[in-house]
């Protein structure tokens, strides 16, 4: 039996920033101090009008083959995450494989999950190379938030970024990804959603809609449901996976904001320095945001191989997921 390894991960921002100081300039009125106390977010990398999901997700993956010399014809499946699609179709992933120079033989899909994305994602992998269907899967997760977000919008600008990733996973031997656990509740699906571009006419958002923005949250909804569903998935994993939560060095959680991570941590009961926040110079990346961690921490040294990590997403669908993993590629 073979199972699937998290390997090397790029990433791949957008040329133009926007931090806190633009804002600051350029909203006087916004108590911009007090935003970045409970967002911690700085700075943002936010995609040129002409530059969309597939084009982060091919340059994310352009660079993985370049950095880590992978043979692009090596690779059996692509699995494409965003909720940002260039078109509604044709899937995004099947023009990738195109522009990625990917042999014809491989399969190619989109997955619409957003906050949960990566550890959906983990298990999709896993699935294809524990039945043999694949022993080499591309994973990229791409996200353009920001072309859905008024400019005037403080609730949701300062907040979103822009961003890809990609991950080569391969077939291991060892079980280095265990106690996958999912999570999903309808029920919620407006306090987070896009107002246009479906062919459904929208669900109307919960609350009032206080922004002139396509995409509307409800944060507090979001933070409630968080502080519910997360404690209980942590569980949930730990069973499944066969470890106690002292055998976890880390959690590697969904980055947020500042304020719902620590209120997050508060409730697990675990030390600060088990929960890497580092999303100050990226902003929230929605399904990037974990690959994201996963790639800083290990360039900084600050992933044992040795160690247990948990990775947790949350947040639109409802969605959440999670699973124990070690990193057996940085071995």
């Amino acid at each position: 039996m073979s199972y699937a390894e998290i390997g090397p991960i790029s990433v791949f921002l957008p040329e133009r920033k926007e931090s806190i100081d633009d804002l600051r300039e350029e909203f006087p009125n916004w108590s911009i101090d007090l935003i970045y106390e409970k967002t911690g977010i700085h700075t943002r990398h936010i995609a040129a009008d002409d530059e969309y999901a597939s084009d982060l997700g091919v340059k994310a993956a352009e660079k993985l083959f370049a950095e880590h010399d992978i043979d692009p014809q090596s690779v059996d499946f692509l699995l494409f995450c965003t909720q940002t699609p260039d078109y509604p179709l044709p899937t995004t992933a099947c023009m990738m494989q195109q522009r990625l120079g990917l042999r014809t033989g491989c399969g190619a899909l989109d997955f619409n999950l957003g906050c949960s994305a990566y550890a959906y994602g983990l298990g999709l992998a896993d699935g294809l190379i524990q039945s043999g269907v694949a022993k080499r899967v591309l994973f990229i997760t791409g996200e353009t938030y920001t072309k859905y977000i008024d400019a005037a919008d403080r609730s949701l600008r300062t907040i979103f970024g822009d961003g890809a990733t990609a991950t080569l996973i391969d077939a291991k031997p060892e079980q280095s990804i265990k106690g996958l656990k999912f999570g999903t509740d309808g029920d919620g699906a407006n306090m987070l959603l896009l107002t246009r571009s479906g062919v459904r006419d929208c669900i109307p958002p919960r609350g009032r809609h206080r922004w002139k923005s396509d995409l509307y949250m409800d944060g507090p909804g979001l933070i409630s449901f968080t502080m519910d569903a997360i404690p209980q998935l942590v569980d949930q994993i730990l069973e499944s996976a066969g470890v106690q939560k002292d055998d976890i060095d880390q959690f590697l959680l969904h980055q947020a904001t500042r304020k719902m991570l620590d209120e997050l941590r508060k409730r697990l009961q675990v030390d600060e320095s088990q929960v890497p926040v580092e999303m100050e110079l990226v902003g929230n990346t929605v399904s990037s945001t974990l690959p994201i961690l996963i790639e800083q921490l290990r360039r900084e040294g600050r992933i044992n191989p040795e160690s247990q990590q948990m990775l947790v997403g949350f947040g639109v669908g409802l969605s959440w997921a999670g699973c124990v993993w070690q990193d057996t590629w940085s071995k």
